[in-house]
């Protein structure tokens, strides 16, 4: 049986020439840490949270580039469950100190209002980085599958995929995924790039209705502290 059919149906969908490299995942990953560690002691559950989370975060980053050292590629998938092992802490770090923001603003006078509306940008930002490495995890089977002319099909369609005269072998990168939360995040509701399956249009909407009540809250808070 011929190849020929099977081969056109990769290129229509993108076969890149080269695996990606994961520095710029990597210094995602630092900055979500030190977005973390800038947030009021209010903002935790315990105080511990404060060093504890960030540092198993950060050996698990340390596995990471110690086993892999260069770029992503099929032999490396086995890590891929300490990749999302890592995305996973780095996002319910980040949901309890939403939680912990929204319930000071709505419930505890006590605490300083602008302090608080200054630590929502971290968690705001911290968002952002954590729903841009679940996209790039999960399209396609991960960074390593998508590489390859077997890959699943796209769970995000890119406007590079359907332009015409677009290139064939155009593959989206980290920084790709990444805009795409970031645009996500801030009109709460996909923009250029359009979610494919059922689990990217969930994550979608869960991002945009976490973004959408921190600026809600927050404004509230902030009209207050004006007034």
């Amino acid at each position: 049986m011929s190849d020929a059919p099977k081969s056109d149906a990769a290129a229509a969908w993108g076969i890149p020439s080269k695996s990606e490299t994961h520095w710029p995942v990597v210094a995602a990953v630092l900055a979500a840490i030190v977005l973390q560690l800038v947030l009021p002691d209010r903002l935790l559950i315990d105080l511990a949270a404060k060093v504890v989370v960030p540092a198993i975060e950060g050996v698990l980053l340390l596995v990471l580039l110690v086993t892999n050292p260069g770029r992503l590629n099929l032999e490396q998938r086995r890590l891929r469950l300490v990749g999302i092992a890592l995305i996973a802490l780095v996002s319910l770090a980040n949901t309890v100190s939403l939680v912990e923001l929204i319930h000071a603003l709505l419930y505890d006078a006590k605490t300083a209002g602008r302090t608080l509306v200054y630590a929502s940008v971290p968690i705001w930002l911290t968002n952002v980085i954590a729903f841009g490495l679940w996209y790039w995890e999960l399209d396609r089977g991960g960074p390593a599958r998508r590489t390859q002319p077997t890959h699943p099909r796209p769970d995000f369609l890119f406007p590079q995929m359907g332009a015409r005269g677009s290139d064939p072998t155009w593959t989206p990168d980290f920084s790709d995924y990444l805009y795409t939360s970031f645009t996500n995040a801030t009109a709460f509701s996909p923009t250029d790039t359009m979610p494919l399956t059922r689990w990217a249009k969930l994550l979608m909407a869960v991002q945009s209705m976490a973004s959408l009540i921190t600026v809600a809250v927050v404004v509230s808070r902030a009209v207050n502290i004006l007034k």
